[in-house]
């Protein structure tokens, strides 16, 4: 009788308890309005060229910083720390094994992602988290790790911007489905929101719309027909998810239209892969194209931080 009373009268002070360790383990996300304010201004414009380093895996790759570097010209500098499907958990802790690391970083444009943070010779942190993205949240704490390194980024006076990426085109719920849904519910409500709401003064975490940019760029093929050898979104791709010459030109383009705040439009399209080889060119009428598409998705939104024009 006396364990019955003793478990009756402790039954709701844990109940109590572990909702209150749960709240603090997990604390609710910032605020719809909270979270609006702090895209309620462009980024401020960045002066001269920019020192950028990136944080992620092989949709970040080895070739597409290298054509960013390209598209900005003299005095833009980089380097990175990447992986296979690697999540921010793995580049945080040191304890948690990347996978693929010695291969993925056998170039000289490593560096050690803490140490590269904490060396003040970068302005702009880009960050990736791995796909699948809901597995990513529910198993590897990503709103967690992507504050860390917000918060690592903002104590170094670095500007953070998260890459959001894509799926399989296999995917069964429709790859342009996914884009379109996933933006809000998995890279802005399932991490951003919760990873501001970590910070004790949140700053903007800026969006590099990488999936929404592939989407539109799919859409403009269908809407226009093919341009020179894109026929489909598939011909930006190697396989069912990684990009090959063309896709990394595109996500070049998105990458530097938000870091320098300015059109892409008229830039070059015959780039070199990191290793120095021609990458294949899209050709003039594909890269117009791209650019525009680019621009267009880029000022439409304030999470990335570009003013849309006359804004």
């Amino acid at each position: 009788m006396f364990k019955r009373i003793v478990l009756f009268v402790l039954t709701p002070v844990l109940v109590i308890l572990g909702a209150l360790g749960l709240y603090l383990r997990d604390p609710a996300p910032l605020d719809t309005e909270s979270f609006n304010a702090l895209y309620t201004s462009p980024a401020p414009a960045p002066e001269g060229q920019r020192q950028v380093f990136h944080i992620g895996h092989s949709l970040v790759g080895r070739n597409m910083p290298a054509m960013l570097a390209q598209l900005a010209g003299e005095g833009h500098g980089y380097a990175s720390q990447l992986g296979w499907g690697a999540t921010l958990k793995s580049h945080w802790d040191p304890d948690e094994p990347i996978n693929g690391f010695e291969t993925e970083n056998s170039h000289p444009a490593y560096r050690d992602a803490h140490e590269a943070v904490e060396s003040g010779e970068y302005d702009a942190l880009i960050l990736t988290e791995m796909v699948e993205i809901k597995d990513a949240i529910r198993y590897f704490d990503s709103p967690i790790h992507l504050g860390n390194w917000a918060g690592k980024a903002a104590a170094n006076n670095l500007s953070v911007y998260l890459y959001e990426t894509w799926h399989q085109l296999d995917d069964e719920e429709g790859w342009l489905n996914r884009i379109d849904r996933d933006r809000a519910l998995y890279w802005e409500d399932g991490i951003m929101r919760p990873a501001l709401a970590r910070i004790e003064n949140p700053q903007p975490i800026y969006v590099i719309p990488g999936g929404q940019v592939m989407a539109a760029f799919s859409r403009h093929l269908e809407q226009h027909g093919p341009i020179g050898p894109l026929s489909t979104h598939n011909d930006l791709f190697i396989d069912k998810i990684h990009y090959n010459d063309y896709g990394a030109y595109l996500m070049a383009l998105t990458h530097y239209a938000v870091l320098y705040q300015r059109s892409p439009v008229g830039l070059p399209h015959q780039m070199r892969r990191a290793n120095g080889s021609s990458a294949d060119d899209v050709g003039a009428e594909v890269a117009e194209a791209m650019q525009h598409v680019v621009w267009e998705v880029v000022t439409s939104s304030p999470m990335t931080g570009v003013a849309a024009p006359g804004g």
